[in-house]
């Protein structure tokens, strides 16, 4: 054996116990990354990697709509803000019950991933409370940058409720990621009853699980082997956060808005997880139901479903939401998002009454 082989044999079984270690909790997949490109172009991709069908379908918010924390007795209660200053907000619902992806006006996006270590404080009706359905709603409704959200946040202006998935017995426990059109990104987990932020421009992947500060550790050590010499190749989290962290910065930062978002949806395609693959030890592995893509510069919102042949896109621009006129609207995507739409479908949402959100 070569010492070329020795190397590469080492750094391999060193791969494998550091994933393994690293993967010990595994939830329900799913991954985020944010694209950093030429020209200004910040592009946040996701997939949503689920054992069953959450009822997705895409939603458009006006600015002025009036909101409830959704938690009790005592639930914060705001007026959304940039909802749609001009031109409105592009959610995509669960169950019809929670947002948990999505775009505002002014370029900033909110995704909801699962994390089985979440840990959220006790809520006794006594502090102003925000169900979980509705995090990423109500930072979507009230900021416009990474920077005056976790400003808004350091502050805990609410204690978060979380209730059952719907259909199931267990405890929705979630963790936010936040991006804006300069680049910046903050991670939000509860963590032992404590929140954690973590906030830099740097932080462009998360997955699941294990908790951000051990994905960072993960990061660090498949950046020192490089993605040219071996990407591990699975559908846990660990295996996922690697490949998008290799690829989100290998893809080519063209000044083409197309080969952009072509080159950005060939990673979340990467990260995703075959429709029908499933992990008979580790049940709670998923396929990857939908993906999104958001264009902060130019303001629209692409979903690709993965049952269906094609991909399309809103345009957040040519939606009129100001509040005297703004009206909630929603585009039905059908079981399991089967229906089928093509290019820009902005004309195929039909006004709606809203959603509430679950709560307590």
């Amino acid at each position: 054996m070569t010492f070329r082989d020795h190397r590469l044999r080492t750094m391999l079984i060193s791969a494998a116990l550091v994933t393994s270690t690293l993967a010990a909790g595994i939830a329900d997949a799913c991954t985020r990354f944010v694209y950093l490109g030429a020209d200004e172009q910040i592009i946040t991709a996701r997939s949503m990697d689920w054992k069953s069908d959450i009822g997705t379908n895409l939603w458009v918010f006006p600015r002025g709509m009036e909101r409830n924390g959704e938690a009790g007795l005592n639930s914060i209660e705001w007026t959304s803000k940039y909802g749609s200053v001009k031109y409105g907000s592009v959610i995509a619902s669960a169950y019809d019950l929670a947002t948990t992806d999505g775009m505002n006006e002014a370029g900033l996006v909110a995704n909801i991933l699962w994390l089985v270590e979440s840990d959220y404080p006790e809520f006794d009706g006594s502090q102003t409370g925000l169900s979980i359905a509705a995090w990423a709603q109500y930072v979507l409704d009230n900021f416009a940058t990474v920077q005056e959200t976790v400003a808004a946040l350091e502050a805990e202006p609410f204690t978060i409720v979380t209730d059952a998935v719907p259909g199931e017995d267990r405890l929705a426990t979630l963790h936010l990621s936040i991006s804006d059109k300069t680049g910046d990104s903050a991670i939000v987990e509860y963590i032992n009853g404590e929140q954690v932020i973590h906030h830099s421009r740097e932080y462009q992947v998360m997955t699941n699980s294990p908790i951000f500060e051990q994905q960072l550790a993960l990061e660090s050590y498949w950046r020192q082997i490089g993605g040219t010499v071996m990407l591990p190749g699975t559908n846990r989290a660990s295996d996922r956060f690697a490949r998008a962290s290799f690829y989100v910065n290998a893809i080519p930062k063209t000044e083409n808005p197309i080969e952009t978002i072509a080159s950005v949806f060939g990673v979340i395609r990467n990260a995703s997880v075959p429709f029908g693959i499933t992990t008979p030890d580790e049940p709670n592995i998923s396929s990857t139901r939908w993906r999104t893509v958001a264009d902060h510069k130019r303001l629209l919102y692409f979903f690709e479903s993965a049952l269906t042949p094609n991909t399309f896109w809103v345009d957040l621009k040519k939606f009129d939401f100001a509040p005297e006129t703004g009206k909630v609207m929603r585009l039905e995507l059908g079981p399991q998002q089967t229906m089928t739409y093509s290019g820009l479908a902005n004309d195929s949402f039909v006004e709606t009454e809203p959603f509430d959100f679950l709560g307590p």
